[in-house]
Protein backbone atom coordinates (compact mmCIF):
# COMPACT_ATOMS: atom_id res chain seq x y z
CA UNK A 1 0.00 0.00 0.00
CA UNK A 2 1.42 3.75 -0.98
CA UNK A 3 1.93 6.24 2.33
CA UNK A 4 -0.91 8.72 2.89
CA UNK A 5 1.75 11.27 0.75
CA UNK A 6 1.29 9.24 -1.69
CA UNK A 7 -1.81 8.91 -1.72
CA UNK A 8 -2.34 12.93 -1.81
CA UNK A 9 -0.27 13.45 -4.55
CA UNK A 10 -2.46 10.47 -6.47
CA UNK A 11 -5.76 12.07 -5.38
CA UNK A 12 -4.34 15.63 -7.18
CA UNK A 13 -3.19 13.85 -10.15
CA UNK A 14 -6.27 12.30 -10.99
CA UNK A 15 -8.15 15.08 -9.99
CA UNK A 16 -7.08 16.99 -12.48
CA UNK A 17 -7.64 14.07 -15.61
CA UNK A 18 -10.72 12.15 -14.03
CA UNK A 19 -13.99 14.44 -15.37
CA UNK A 20 -16.97 15.37 -13.23
CA UNK A 21 -19.90 12.36 -13.35
CA UNK A 22 -20.84 9.94 -15.06
CA UNK A 23 -23.84 11.14 -12.75
CA UNK A 24 -25.48 14.15 -13.89
CA UNK A 25 -25.66 17.22 -11.25
CA UNK A 26 -29.43 17.36 -12.49
CA UNK A 27 -28.51 21.52 -12.84
CA UNK A 28 -29.74 21.34 -16.79
CA UNK A 29 -33.63 19.82 -15.45
CA UNK A 30 -33.62 23.51 -13.15
CA UNK A 31 -35.18 26.08 -15.49
CA UNK A 32 -35.72 29.51 -14.14
CA UNK A 33 -38.38 31.79 -15.74
CA UNK A 34 -36.90 35.37 -17.25
CA UNK A 35 -38.87 38.33 -15.41
CA UNK A 36 -39.10 40.90 -18.17
CA UNK A 37 -40.29 43.30 -15.89
CA UNK A 38 -37.45 42.94 -13.03
CA UNK A 39 -37.42 46.47 -11.90
CA UNK A 40 -34.01 46.04 -10.79
CA UNK A 41 -30.52 48.12 -11.10
CA UNK A 42 -27.68 45.64 -11.38
CA UNK A 43 -25.53 48.29 -9.64
CA UNK A 44 -27.81 47.57 -6.35
CA UNK A 45 -27.64 43.87 -5.83
CA UNK A 46 -26.34 42.62 -3.11
CA UNK A 47 -24.32 38.83 -2.95
CA UNK A 48 -24.16 38.73 0.47
CA UNK A 49 -25.36 35.66 2.27
CA UNK A 50 -25.22 34.09 5.23
CA UNK A 51 -24.32 30.76 6.83
CA UNK A 52 -25.57 30.29 10.75
CA UNK A 53 -23.18 30.90 13.10
CA UNK A 54 -20.34 32.74 10.72
CA UNK A 55 -19.91 35.89 9.83
CA UNK A 56 -21.50 37.15 6.48
CA UNK A 57 -20.34 35.92 3.36
CA UNK A 58 -19.63 38.62 0.70
CA UNK A 59 -20.81 36.21 -1.63
CA UNK A 60 -22.25 32.77 -2.02
CA UNK A 61 -19.01 30.65 -3.68
CA UNK A 62 -16.88 28.66 -1.00
CA UNK A 63 -13.57 27.07 -2.53
CA UNK A 64 -13.99 23.74 -1.25
CA UNK A 65 -12.17 21.17 0.46
CA UNK A 66 -9.34 19.49 -2.11
CA UNK A 67 -6.16 18.84 -0.79
CA UNK A 68 -3.36 19.15 1.60
CA UNK A 69 -1.17 16.84 3.66
CA UNK A 70 1.91 16.59 1.33
CA UNK A 71 4.86 19.14 1.05
CA UNK A 72 4.35 18.97 -2.95
CA UNK A 73 0.93 20.06 -2.43
CA UNK A 74 1.83 23.16 -0.15
CA UNK A 75 1.87 24.93 -3.15
CA UNK A 76 -1.78 24.09 -4.72
CA UNK A 77 -3.00 25.54 -1.31
CA UNK A 78 -1.03 28.39 -1.65
CA UNK A 79 -2.71 29.32 -4.75
CA UNK A 80 -5.88 28.47 -3.79
CA UNK A 81 -5.52 31.10 -0.31
CA UNK A 82 -4.11 33.62 -2.85
CA UNK A 83 -7.82 33.30 -4.92
CA UNK A 84 -10.10 33.01 -1.96
CA UNK A 85 -8.33 36.52 -0.76
CA UNK A 86 -7.82 38.60 -3.24
CA UNK A 87 -12.12 37.05 -4.68
CA UNK A 88 -13.45 36.98 -0.69
CA UNK A 89 -14.13 33.77 -1.15
CA UNK A 90 -14.55 31.45 2.27
CA UNK A 91 -12.66 28.35 1.63
CA UNK A 92 -12.21 25.04 3.07
CA UNK A 93 -8.71 23.25 3.38
CA UNK A 94 -8.29 19.24 2.88
CA UNK A 95 -8.74 16.44 5.19
CA UNK A 96 -5.85 17.29 8.24
CA UNK A 97 -6.58 14.13 9.31
CA UNK A 98 -3.13 12.50 8.75
CA UNK A 99 -1.49 15.90 10.18
CA UNK A 100 -3.10 15.77 13.38
CA UNK A 101 -2.61 12.30 14.23
CA UNK A 102 1.60 12.49 12.45
CA UNK A 103 2.34 16.06 12.92
CA UNK A 104 3.68 15.86 9.19
CA UNK A 105 3.32 18.25 6.65
CA UNK A 106 1.58 21.30 8.65
CA UNK A 107 2.89 23.81 6.31
CA UNK A 108 0.84 22.38 3.74
CA UNK A 109 -1.98 23.38 5.61
CA UNK A 110 -0.52 26.47 7.62
CA UNK A 111 0.02 28.09 4.53
CA UNK A 112 -3.72 29.04 3.85
CA UNK A 113 -3.80 30.90 7.11
CA UNK A 114 -1.03 32.80 6.33
CA UNK A 115 -1.54 33.65 2.81
CA UNK A 116 -5.32 35.17 4.03
CA UNK A 117 -4.99 36.01 7.50
CA UNK A 118 -8.39 37.88 7.59
CA UNK A 119 -10.41 34.87 5.36
CA UNK A 120 -12.88 32.84 6.69
CA UNK A 121 -11.28 29.75 6.51
CA UNK A 122 -12.57 25.98 7.83
CA UNK A 123 -10.45 23.03 8.96
CA UNK A 124 -11.41 19.52 7.63
CA UNK A 125 -11.33 16.24 9.53
CA UNK A 126 -12.87 12.76 9.41
CA UNK A 127 -16.29 11.98 11.34
CA UNK A 128 -14.23 10.10 12.98
CA UNK A 129 -11.81 12.42 14.50
CA UNK A 130 -11.61 12.90 18.41
CA UNK A 131 -13.00 16.03 20.04
CA UNK A 132 -8.87 16.64 20.84
CA UNK A 133 -8.32 16.39 17.48
CA UNK A 134 -10.70 18.45 15.96
CA UNK A 135 -9.28 21.49 18.05
CA UNK A 136 -5.96 20.51 16.74
CA UNK A 137 -6.92 20.97 13.58
CA UNK A 138 -8.85 24.10 14.01
CA UNK A 139 -5.77 25.72 15.87
CA UNK A 140 -3.50 24.80 13.07
CA UNK A 141 -5.14 27.06 10.78
CA UNK A 142 -7.49 29.20 13.14
CA UNK A 143 -10.64 28.02 11.27
CA UNK A 144 -13.41 29.53 11.25
CA UNK A 145 -15.48 26.51 11.11
CA UNK A 146 -14.93 22.81 11.14
CA UNK A 147 -15.57 20.58 8.19
CA UNK A 148 -16.69 17.04 9.04
CA UNK A 149 -16.07 15.16 5.71
CA UNK A 150 -18.39 12.30 4.90
CA UNK A 151 -16.82 9.87 2.20
CA UNK A 152 -18.02 6.07 2.63
CA UNK A 153 -17.96 5.41 -1.10
CA UNK A 154 -14.61 6.68 -1.61
CA UNK A 155 -13.31 4.66 1.41
CA UNK A 156 -14.89 1.49 0.19
CA UNK A 157 -13.06 2.13 -2.81
CA UNK A 158 -9.71 2.55 -1.84
CA UNK A 159 -7.34 -0.50 -1.35
CA UNK A 160 -6.50 1.10 2.09
CA UNK A 161 -9.46 2.50 3.10
CA UNK A 162 -12.21 2.55 6.06
CA UNK A 163 -14.79 -0.32 5.91
CA UNK A 164 -16.47 0.21 9.75
CA UNK A 165 -18.94 3.45 9.30
CA UNK A 166 -20.33 2.41 12.78
CA UNK A 167 -20.72 5.06 15.23
CA UNK A 168 -19.97 7.67 13.10
CA UNK A 169 -22.85 9.89 14.27
CA UNK A 170 -21.86 9.80 17.88
CA UNK A 171 -18.39 11.17 16.73
CA UNK A 172 -20.00 14.13 14.76
CA UNK A 173 -22.35 14.92 17.88
CA UNK A 174 -19.12 14.69 20.15
CA UNK A 175 -17.06 17.53 18.14
CA UNK A 176 -20.49 19.52 17.86
CA UNK A 177 -20.61 19.90 21.87
CA UNK A 178 -16.56 19.97 21.85
CA UNK A 179 -14.88 22.39 19.39
CA UNK A 180 -16.61 25.83 20.12
CA UNK A 181 -16.82 26.77 16.29
CA UNK A 182 -19.73 26.05 14.00
CA UNK A 183 -19.29 22.34 12.49
CA UNK A 184 -20.27 22.06 8.68
CA UNK A 185 -20.91 18.36 7.78
CA UNK A 186 -19.82 17.39 4.49
CA UNK A 187 -20.68 14.58 1.79
CA UNK A 188 -17.89 14.14 -1.03
CA UNK A 189 -20.11 13.48 -3.96
CA UNK A 190 -22.28 11.15 -2.64
CA UNK A 191 -25.13 13.45 -1.65
CA UNK A 192 -27.43 13.61 1.87
CA UNK A 193 -31.25 12.65 2.00
CA UNK A 194 -33.84 14.16 3.57
CA UNK A 195 -33.94 11.20 6.92
CA UNK A 196 -29.79 11.82 6.91
CA UNK A 197 -30.04 15.44 6.86
CA UNK A 198 -32.73 15.10 10.20
CA UNK A 199 -30.15 12.79 12.02
CA UNK A 200 -27.44 15.71 11.52
CA UNK A 201 -29.66 18.45 13.03
CA UNK A 202 -30.68 15.59 15.51
CA UNK A 203 -27.38 15.70 17.15
CA UNK A 204 -26.71 20.01 16.81
CA UNK A 205 -25.39 20.24 13.31
CA UNK A 206 -26.61 23.70 11.33
CA UNK A 207 -24.76 23.24 8.40
CA UNK A 208 -24.79 20.97 5.69
CA UNK A 209 -22.91 20.60 2.93
CA UNK A 210 -24.77 18.38 0.51
CA UNK A 211 -21.94 17.00 -1.97
CA UNK A 212 -23.83 15.69 -4.36
CA UNK A 213 -23.04 13.19 -7.26
CA UNK A 214 -22.42 14.77 -10.68
CA UNK A 215 -18.69 16.44 -9.59
CA UNK A 216 -15.69 15.65 -8.90
CA UNK A 217 -16.07 11.63 -8.60
CA UNK A 218 -13.37 10.28 -5.78
CA UNK A 219 -14.62 6.93 -6.20
CA UNK A 220 -13.41 7.43 -10.08
CA UNK A 221 -10.28 8.72 -9.01
CA UNK A 222 -9.66 5.96 -6.25
CA UNK A 223 -10.37 3.63 -8.69
CA UNK A 224 -7.40 4.86 -11.10
CA UNK A 225 -5.19 4.04 -7.98
CA UNK A 226 -6.69 0.73 -7.00
CA UNK A 227 -8.20 -0.54 -10.74
CA UNK A 228 -8.83 -3.93 -8.44
CA UNK A 229 -11.72 -2.12 -6.55
CA UNK A 230 -15.44 -1.90 -6.75
CA UNK A 231 -15.72 0.31 -10.31
CA UNK A 232 -19.34 1.15 -9.85
CA UNK A 233 -18.99 2.93 -7.56
CA UNK A 234 -18.05 5.67 -9.35
CA UNK A 235 -21.80 5.71 -10.39
CA UNK A 236 -22.83 5.83 -7.52
CA UNK A 237 -24.96 8.37 -5.60
CA UNK A 238 -27.87 11.09 -5.23
CA UNK A 239 -27.48 13.77 -7.85
CA UNK A 240 -26.63 17.17 -6.86
CA UNK A 241 -29.82 18.90 -7.65
CA UNK A 242 -32.00 15.45 -6.00
CA UNK A 243 -30.34 16.14 -3.17
CA UNK A 244 -30.48 19.79 -2.27
CA UNK A 245 -34.21 19.56 -2.70
CA UNK A 246 -34.40 16.83 -0.57
CA UNK A 247 -32.27 18.27 2.64
CA UNK A 248 -34.03 21.94 1.99
CA UNK A 249 -37.29 20.13 2.94
CA UNK A 250 -35.87 19.24 5.94
CA UNK A 251 -33.44 22.34 7.14
CA UNK A 252 -35.64 25.31 5.42
CA UNK A 253 -34.71 27.64 2.49
CA UNK A 254 -31.71 29.23 3.02
CA UNK A 255 -31.00 27.89 6.29
CA UNK A 256 -27.36 26.75 5.94
CA UNK A 257 -27.43 24.33 3.30
CA UNK A 258 -24.19 24.45 0.80
CA UNK A 259 -24.48 23.09 -2.24
CA UNK A 260 -21.94 21.18 -3.81
CA UNK A 261 -21.00 18.53 -6.34
CA UNK A 262 -20.73 20.04 -10.41
CA UNK A 263 -21.06 23.68 -9.66
CA UNK A 264 -19.58 24.93 -12.78
CA UNK A 265 -21.45 28.08 -14.01
CA UNK A 266 -23.06 31.02 -12.88
CA UNK A 267 -26.23 29.78 -13.81
CA UNK A 268 -25.41 26.83 -11.21
CA UNK A 269 -24.94 29.16 -8.49
CA UNK A 270 -28.22 30.67 -8.76
CA UNK A 271 -30.02 27.98 -9.64
CA UNK A 272 -28.86 25.97 -6.28
CA UNK A 273 -29.73 28.91 -4.75
CA UNK A 274 -33.09 29.50 -5.95
CA UNK A 275 -33.85 26.38 -4.87
CA UNK A 276 -32.55 27.39 -0.92
CA UNK A 277 -29.04 27.00 -0.84
CA UNK A 278 -27.26 29.65 1.04
CA UNK A 279 -24.32 29.20 -0.67
CA UNK A 280 -22.45 26.62 -2.97
CA UNK A 281 -18.64 24.88 -3.35
CA UNK A 282 -16.31 24.33 -5.40
CA UNK A 283 -13.89 22.12 -5.48
CA UNK A 284 -12.29 20.33 -8.06
CA UNK A 285 -12.35 22.42 -11.21
CA UNK A 286 -10.41 25.43 -9.51
CA UNK A 287 -6.83 23.37 -9.10
CA UNK A 288 -7.11 22.04 -12.03
CA UNK A 289 -7.87 26.08 -13.68
CA UNK A 290 -4.91 26.99 -11.24
CA UNK A 291 -2.49 24.00 -13.22
CA UNK A 292 -3.26 24.86 -16.42
CA UNK A 293 -3.82 28.45 -16.33
CA UNK A 294 -2.16 30.02 -13.12
CA UNK A 295 -3.22 31.80 -10.08
CA UNK A 296 -4.27 35.32 -11.54
CA UNK A 297 -6.64 33.91 -14.46
CA UNK A 298 -8.23 31.71 -11.42
CA UNK A 299 -8.92 34.88 -9.71
CA UNK A 300 -10.38 36.25 -12.82
CA UNK A 301 -12.78 33.53 -13.51
CA UNK A 302 -13.92 33.16 -10.08
CA UNK A 303 -14.44 37.30 -10.65
CA UNK A 304 -16.44 37.05 -14.20
CA UNK A 305 -18.18 33.88 -12.53
CA UNK A 306 -19.50 36.42 -10.03
CA UNK A 307 -20.56 39.22 -12.34
CA UNK A 308 -22.72 36.70 -14.57
CA UNK A 309 -24.28 35.82 -10.94
CA UNK A 310 -25.25 39.23 -10.72
CA UNK A 311 -26.88 39.35 -14.11
CA UNK A 312 -29.18 36.48 -13.74
CA UNK A 313 -30.18 38.11 -10.02
CA UNK A 314 -31.06 41.35 -12.05
CA UNK A 315 -32.96 39.11 -14.55
CA UNK A 316 -34.93 37.13 -11.69
CA UNK A 317 -35.84 40.72 -10.39
CA UNK A 318 -33.58 39.61 -7.00
CA UNK A 319 -31.24 42.44 -5.36
CA UNK A 320 -30.73 39.93 -2.51
CA UNK A 321 -30.60 36.25 -1.74
CA UNK A 322 -33.48 36.26 0.10
CA UNK A 323 -35.26 37.78 -2.81
CA UNK A 324 -34.74 34.44 -4.66
CA UNK A 325 -37.05 32.65 -2.42
CA UNK A 326 -39.87 33.60 -4.71
CA UNK A 327 -38.37 33.49 -8.12
CA UNK A 328 -39.96 31.16 -10.19
CA UNK A 329 -38.66 27.90 -11.81
CA UNK A 330 -39.64 24.35 -13.17
CA UNK A 331 -38.19 20.77 -13.07
CA UNK A 332 -37.90 18.82 -16.12
CA UNK A 333 -36.46 15.23 -16.99
CA UNK A 334 -35.32 13.22 -14.43
CA UNK A 335 -35.14 15.35 -11.28
CA UNK A 336 -38.64 15.97 -12.02
CA UNK A 337 -39.43 12.30 -12.40
CA UNK A 338 -37.48 11.90 -9.10
CA UNK A 339 -39.10 14.61 -7.20
CA UNK A 340 -42.51 13.29 -7.98
CA UNK A 341 -41.94 9.60 -7.16
CA UNK A 342 -40.28 10.97 -3.36
CA UNK A 343 -43.27 13.04 -2.79
CA UNK A 344 -45.09 10.31 -2.89
CA UNK A 345 -43.05 8.03 -0.99
CA UNK A 346 -43.06 10.56 1.80
CA UNK A 347 -46.48 10.84 1.52
CA UNK A 348 -46.85 6.87 2.43
CA UNK A 349 -44.24 7.17 5.04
Amino acid sequence: MKSRESRKLDHIRYALCVGDGPCASGFSDVHLLHHCLSGICRNEVDLTCLLPGLPALAHPIIINAITGGADAVAKINESLAIVARETGSAMAVGSQFGTVRTGLHRDSYTIVRKCNPKGLIFANLSAFASVEQAKAAIDMISADALQIHLNPAQELAMEEGDRDFSNCLSHIEAMVQGVGVPVIVKETGCGMAKKEAQDLLDVGVTLLDIGGAGGTNFPAIEHQRYPEGNEELSEWGIPTVLSLLSVVQTVGWGNGVIASGGIRSALDVVKAQVLGASAVAMAGNLPQKIQQEGTEETIHFLQRLLNKVLDFYTLLGCRTFRDLHEARYYLTGETAQAVSWLRKYDQND
